[in-house]
């Protein structure tokens, strides 16, 4: 009954417009501000988070900061322009409503990278309400644009797979 209200309900729709904003303005802010703040270099950050993954009482999971080290810090230029175009992009398609789903699940995914690399500031919140979001499917972007292109989309792209027989199985 709870479920059927967040994902059908006009009302909780509106809840979710209002909680979609607020996280596309929180994304989009961040990465403008690195875009805009003279250059943005993750590599600190990043030894930071590998830097706590030692001692008596780690912040980090062990593996975690193998894959920090190995592979984050040597592409530390990859992985900041990464963040900082993921954060502007995410933030325009939740503020605009665009591909909500898509864009919920690529902010939670940075959320969680930034929490395992020990960083909590507002990253646990935004994954709450993002968790929200996701649960909600397509009512959240019900007041968004994801009105009219979700079944554009539906409408247009080819369906490949419908109405096709399923092929047997052979050993």
């Amino acid at each position: 009954m709870i479920v059927q209200w967040i994902r059908n309900s006009k009302v909780a729709s509106g809840l979710w417009t209002v909680i979609r904003l607020y996280l596309g303005y929180a994304w989009l802010s961040g990465g403008l501000s690195k875009l805009t703040g003279g250059g943005f270099d993750a590599s600190g950050f990043l030894q930071g988070a590998v830097a706590q993954a030692g001692g008596d009482h780690p912040a980090l999971q062990s593996w975690w900061a193998v894959f920090l080290e190995q592979v984050a810090l040597p592409n530390a230029g990859l992985f900041s322009y990464l963040v900082m175009w993921g954060e502007i992009l995410v933030g325009i398609a939740l503020l605009i409503g665009v591909f909500t789903n898509f864009a919920a699940l690529m902010g939670i995914t940075m959320n969680f990278a930034f929490l395992f690399s020990g960083t909590v500031s507002t990253n646990a919140q935004m994954v709450l309400l993002t968790v929200f979001l996701l649960i909600a499917g397509a009512n959240a972007g019900r007041y968004g644009l994801d009105r009219w292109v979700m079944p554009y989309l539906r409408d247009h792209l080819p369906k490949h797979t419908q109405n096709r027989p399923a092929k047997p199985v052979t050993s």
